[in-house]
């Protein structure tokens, strides 16, 4: 009688030998699989709650029976599943868990828009999509997508800007577009406020030909007709025709050079060797306790670098410095925010770092709608719920003005 041959016991060296691949599926599958009966499970409960009884029961409760299910299917992060949507015979199954005509998880959608608006090409978010959830979005899908946030973007961009803004800074961040097969510039405009309660807020951005007087104008009309009340300070760069239109669209409100900007139109005309020195006098005329004490000392500088030979920037100094110095009439708590732009500039940088992997913009409005999209995720993070100021000086302020002018 032939033995039967025994079956050799798979050892420690053959089971290191299992194809790791072959195990990254069978796991990805029970994934899939989890998910999918867990959502079937909450679908069915779901229409129990609709119904206001649980499938076949009778009671004298029960809003509404089956009609079966249809199946439609979802791609997940854990990769496409098969949904039994149930079916009422009178009532509309409207559930919670999955909104209706949806193919996509919430966080799906989000994924594709963020890698569009990153500047991430179409055929790559495809190529993205596929592996990681297993499915191709297509070319219309990724247009609607982004259509719909564009809607979003436009809702909030000319939405009615509420209570008054006593501090306003302005800046544009230069970008570049295709053209006719060249590349060219174009200008966003931007304005954060400080309101009545010491928060920031992002209060316009608009695209702007170029930062010139008619850009500035027509930015500041529309911040105007949003309803941007209550501004007593502007700060900004000395950029071409933002004074200009400042003064036409809210004269009663005054403006703030910034004194970081003023420092480097110096530097421009200031040998290497000389910077630390010559940074050292500037940043003291914005120590003073008072305005006529920085303008003496402004007067001081001017006359210290003439006798270094430095002229010209002594020149600059003069003509420049009454502009750097209206933050002196408001509260001393709030000078060291008031005499730069660097609260702009610091979301700007943000902003520069999404548009810096994109180049050239195939039009200036992706252009707009990215730091748009980027200025909105700013403000609803820390940035916009953290107090930034507190006004209540500034009120006691006016309180007292009033008091001295009616006696």
């Amino acid at each position: 009688m032939k033995s039967v041959p025994q079956s050799k016991p798979v050892g420690l060296a053959e089971a290191i030998r299992i194809d790791p691949g072959q195990v990254q599926n069978h796991v990805n599958e029970l994934v899939r699989g989890t998910v999918e009966e867990t959502l079937n499970s909450l679908l069915e409960a779901e229409a129990d709650r609709i119904c206001n009884a649980r499938r076949y029961a009778r009671s004298v409760e029960r809003q509404d029976t089956r009609a079966g299910h249809y199946k439609r299917k979802l791609a997940t992060q854990a990769g496409e599943v098969e949904l039994k949507v149930p079916k009422l015979r009178t009532l509309a199954f409207e559930t919670a868990i999955i909104e209706r005509y949806r193919r996509r998880e919430s966080s799906v959608e989000e994924a594709l828009v963020e890698m569009y608006l990153a500047g991430v090409s179409v055929r790559r978010v495809e190529d993205i999509t596929e592996a990681l959830w297993g499915s191709k979005v297509s070319p219309s899908t990724i247009s609607e997508l982004n259509g719909r946030i564009y809607k979003q973007i436009e809702t909030w961009r000319n939405r009615k800007i509420d209570g008054e803004h006593a501090y306003v800074y302005l800046d544009g961040i230069w970008l570049k577009r295709s053209w006719g097969g060249e590349v060219r510039n174009i200008a966003v405009l931007v304005a954060i406020g400080v309101d009545q309660d010491g928060f920031r807020e992002v209060l316009g951005v608009a695209e702007g030909a170029k930062e010139d007087t008619e850009s500035w104008r027509s930015f500041l009309r529309h911040l105007k007709a949003r309803g941007l009340a209550g501004v007593q300070l502007f700060i900004s760069d000395k950029c071409l025709g933002v004074v200009e239109a400042i003064g036409e669209c809210y004269p009663q409100a005054a403006w703030q050079r910034c004194v970081v900007h003023w420092m480097r139109n110096v530097f421009t005309v200031t040998p290497r060797g000389r910077f630390r020195e010559v940074a050292a006098m500037l940043k003291a005329i914005h120590a003073q306790e008072d305005k006529p004490a920085a303008q003496r000392k402004g007067q001081e500088v001017a006359a210290k670098l003439r006798k270094l030979k430095l002229g010209k920037a002594a020149q600059i100094v003069e003509s420049g410095l009454e502009e750097t110095l209206s933050y002196y009439a408001f509260p001393s708590e709030h000078w060291r925010s008031l005499r730069t732009n660097n609260p702009l500039e610091r979301v700007l940088k943000e902003v520069r770092r999404r548009t810096k992997v994109i180049g050239a913009f195939p039009d200036g409005q992706s252009a707009l709608m990215l730091v748009a999209a980027r200025l909105r995720h700013v403000a609803s993070t820390r940035w916009g719920t953290k107090k930034y100021m507190d006004m209540e000086r500034l009120k006691e302020e006016a309180v007292e003005e009033e008091i001295a002018a009616a006696a």
